[in-house]
C-alpha cells in the first residue's frame, strides 16, 4: 500500500502545506508497502487545482493522454518510490496535487494515497527587461572613514568612533626668541561649540556671499545661486554641507571635518601667557581621473587646508600660519600654495590675519596646494601635513603642530593613487580606499540581477555583497597572475573555466530568447571559480551552482531563476562557491557592460561592491524573492 506522506521536489521542503520545487523536472516520492514482503511499483497522478485548492483535472504526464501517469520502478516492501517527471509538463507558478497507489505485480491499491501539493517555486521572480530605467550603475555614497594617523596631539579612532589610542602629545612649543618668549600650540578634537560654530559660519557666509553678488548687480536667482556654492574657494564642493566632527570621502574626494581646532599661545619667560588665538581646521583632497580634467596636462591631486578664526588677543597684534605638506612622491612636482580668502579672492602668501581686523564667520582662509604627477606605472602616495603659526609679536618664535598622515602603511586611506595603466585612460589618479559600488540596474537586466542576489545570498564568501560587507576584488590590467603561455591572466580565462564544456543550456520556453552561460562571481574579479588563486577556485564549472531562467505558467509574464538539476539532482547544495546560470544573451552582455567606471580607475586588487536593487528589499533564499521596479 501506499505510505501517507507523499513528497515532491527538489528539495524536497515544504512551506506550510505546499512543498516548494525548484526546478520544473519534479521528483514526486511516497514510500510503499507489501504485506507479503514483495516488490512492488507506484503509480504517480498529477491535477491542477481549483482557486480553493482542491484536485481539478489530470495532466498528461507519460503522452498517453489526459489521465497519463508516471509508474515507478519496483522497490523493494518500506522502500520509497520516485518518479521524474520530465521538463515543460509542469509549469512554475503552479500549485499541483497528486497522489500514488501501489502494484505488487499482482494485485493493483484499491485506493489512493493522501493529497499532497506542490508548486515549483523559482528563487526569484521578475518581469521582461524594462526599456527605461533611473537607475545609475555608477552613482557612488560618500562615506564617513576613520583616520588611522591623525598626528600625535589628536586620539586615534577605531571604526565606531570609540578612542583607540589617546593623544601622545598635548602641546607642541618652538624655541624660545631673545627674549624668552615662545608659541605652544594645542589641538583639540571637535567639539559641541565648534560644531555649533561651523553651522553659523555656513549661515553667514552664505548671507554674505548672496549680498556681494546682489551688490555686483547680479539677478535674484543668481546671487541665490552664488549663495547655495558658497564658500566659494572650497576645492570639494559638498564638504561644506558636511557636519562638522567626522571625514568623509568618494572615489575621488577627502573631506576631513575631525580635525577639530588648534589654541596658539604666546608666553613668555616665565610661561605667563602674553595673548592667545584659536582657529578652527578641516583640510581637503582632491583627485582627478583623468589627465586635463583638472585644467593641467598631467595627472594630478591637490590639497586643501581650510582655517577659521575664533578668537585672537589683540597681545599678538597679528598671525600668521603657513602650512606644511610633505609627500613620497618620486614623480610629483608640487605647485606654491595659493592663499584665497572665503569668496576664493587672492589672500596673500600665508594665511595672515590682524588681531584689530578679522570676523569670526567671513574671514577664513583657503590653502591650496596642486601636485602633477608624470610617473609611468602607478604610484601610492603617502602625504603629510603640519601648520606652523607665527605672530607679530615676536619676530623668531615659531611652533609646529603636526596633522598626522595620510594613513598607517596598512591602510594608507588618504594615499592618492596615480597611473598611467588604466586602458583607455589618460593617466590619472584617485583615492583606492574608497570602494566603489556597481549597482546592476535590475529594470533593464532582472534576470542577471536576480541570479547575482540569490549567489551572493548563498556562496560562503557572499562575494560582492555589503550585507556581508564582502569586497569583489576587480582583475586589472596590472595583474601578476600569468597564463601558462607567460601572457598575462584576462577574465576570459577564467570564464573558461568556469564555462567549459560541461556545461550546456537547459531546456526554457522560447520567451526567454538567446542564452548565455553566466558566471558568478564575475570573470573579471578575483572571486570567480577560474582565477587561479581566488578563495572560490574549481577545477571546473561543474562543481558550480547549476541555474537557469524561464517563464512563469501561472499566467503573469514573469519569469524565474530556477535549479538546473541535470548535473546535481537535487539542486545547488548551498556551499558551492561559484554559479552558473543560462541568462538572456543581451542580459549577460549588458549587466557589467559599463564596469568599471573610468573614473574609478580600477587596477588590480581593488575592492568593490556589487548591488542589486530590485531584489535586496529579500533577505532569504528560503522564499521566492519577488522583483521590485526601482524609481
Amino acid at each position: 500500500m501506499s505510505g501517507a506522506s507523499p513528497s515532491a521536489g527538489p528539495k524536497f521542503a515544504k512551506s506550510g502545506t505546499v512543498w516548494r520545487v525548484i526546478a520544473p523536472e519534479v521528483v514526486l516520492r511516497n514510500t510503499v508497502t507489501d504485506a507479503d514482503g514483495d516488490t512492488s511499483t507506484e503509480t504517480f497522478q498529477v491535477y491542477t487545482t481549483n482557486a480553493d485548492g482542491t484536485p481539478k483535472a489530470a495532466i498528461d504526464l507519460d503522452g498517453s493522454g489526459p489521465n497519463g501517469v508516471l509508474v515507478s520502478a519496483y522497490v523493494a516492501s518500506g522502500g520509497l518510490a520516485k518518479v521524474t517527471v520530465s521538463y515543460g509538463i509542469l509549469k512554475p507558478g503552479v500549485l499541483y496535487a497528486f497522489h500514488t497507489s501501489a502494484y505488487d505485480g499482482s494485485l493493483y491499491e484499491t485506493t489512493w494515497s493522501p493529497w499532497a501539493y506542490f508548486r515549483i517555486d523559482p528563487y526569484v521572480t521578475f518581469p521582461a527587461a524594462q526599456t527605461s530605467s533611473t537607475i545609475d550603475s555608477t552613482a557612488q555614497e560618500n562615506i564617513e572613514f576613520t583616520r588611522t594617523d591623525p598626528g600625535p596631539a589628536l586620539p586615534t579612532l577605531d571604526a565606531n568612533g570609540e578612542v583607540k589610542r589617546k593623544a601622545t602629545q598635548e602641546r607642541t612649543c618652538g624655541k624660545s626668541d631673545a627674549d624668552g618668549s615662545k608659541i605652544c600650540i594645542e589641538l583639540s578634537p571637535p567639539t559641541a561649540e565648534a560644531k555649533a560654530r561651523a553651522e553659523k559660519r555656513t549661515e553667514a557666509l552664505r548671507k554674505a556671499t548672496e549680498k556681494k553678488a546682489r551688490n555686483a548687480g547680479k539677478s535674484s536667482a543668481e546671487a541665490a545661486a552664488a549663495a547655495a556654492d558658497a564658500p566659494l574657494a572650497d576645492l570639494v564642493p559638498w564638504c561644506s554641507d558636511e557636519p562638522v566632527g567626522t571625514d568623509y570621502m568618494n572615489r575621488t574626494d577627502a573631506c576631513l571635518k575631525s580635525i577639530g581646532s588648534g589654541t596658539l599661545v604666546f608666553v613668555d619667560s616665565e610661561d605667563a601667557t602674553i595673548g592667545s588665538a584659536r582657529f578652527d581646521f578641516e583640510q581637503r583632497i582632491k583627485t582627478y581621473p583623468n589627465k586635463g580634467a583638472s585644467g593641467s596636462n598631467f595627472a594630478e591631486f591637490d590639497q586643501q587646508i581650510r582655517i577659521m578664526p575664533v578668537s585672537i588677543s589683540p597681545e599678538l597684534q597679528g598671525v600668521t600660519l603657513r602650512w606644511n605638506t610633505q609627500s613620497t612622491c618620486t614623480a610629483c612636482v608640487t605647485s606654491v600654495i595659493r592663499w584665497a580668502d572665503d569668496f576664493d579672492n587672492a589672500a596673500g602668501d600665508n594665511a595672515y590675519w590682524d588681531a584689530n581686523d578679522w570676523n569670526a564667520y567671513t574671514d577664513g582662509r583657503w590653502g591650496t596646494r596642486a601636485t602633477t604627477w608624470n610617473g609611468t606605472g602607478k604610484e601610492r602616495i603617502d602625504l603629510g601635513w603640519s601648520v606652523t603659526a607665527s605672530v607679530d609679536a615676536s619676530t623668531t618664535a615659531t611652533a609646529t603642530a603636526d596633522f598626522g598622515t595620510s594613513g598607517i602603511t596598512q591602510v594608507q586611506e588618504l594615499a592618492p593613487r596615480c597611473d598611467d595603466i588604466v586602458g583607455g585612460s589618460a593617466p590619472g589618479c584617485v583615492l583606492p580606499f574608497f570602494k566603489p559600488t556597481w549597482t546592476v540596474d535590475t529594470n533593464k537586466y532582472p534576470a542577471a540581477g536576480g541570479y547575482y542576489w540569490y549567489m551572493q545570498q548563498v556562496m560562503p564568501d557572499h562575494a560582492g555583497s555589503k550585507r556581508w560587507d564582502s569586497l569583489m576584488h576587480y582583475l586589472g590590467p596590472d595583474t601578476p597572475v600569468l597564463t601558462e603561455d607567460g601572457d598575462p591572466w584576462t577574465s576570459d580565462d577564467s570564464r573558461n573555466t568556469v564555462c567549459d564544456n560541461t556545461w550546456s543550456v537547459h531546456p526554457s520556453d522560447a520567451s526567454v530568447g538567446s542564452l548565455d552561460c553566466d558566471e558568478y562571481a564575475m570573470a573579471s574579479t578575483h572571486e570567480s571559480g577560474g582565477y587561479p588563486n581566488s578563495v572560490n577556485l574549481v577545477t571546473s564549472g561543474s562543481k558550480c551552482a547549476q541555474l537557469f531562467t524561464d517563464k512563469m505558467g501561472d499566467g503573469s509574464a514573469n519569469f524565474g531563476l530556477l535549479a538546473d538539476t541535470r548535473t546535481a539532482m537535487n539542486g545547488p547544495s548551498g556551499t558551492e562557491r561559484c554559479g552558473r546560470a543560462a541568462i538572456s544573451s543581451t542580459q549577460n552582455r549588458l549587466a557589467f557592460s559599463g564596469f568599471p567606471a573610468p573614473s574609478w580607475r580600477m587596477l588590480d586588487s581593488d575592492g568593490f561592491f556589487v548591488t542589486l536593487p530590485g531584489f535586496e528589499h529579500c533577505t532569504s533564499t528560503a522564499a521566492t524573492c519577488t522583483w521590485t521596479k526601482i524609481g
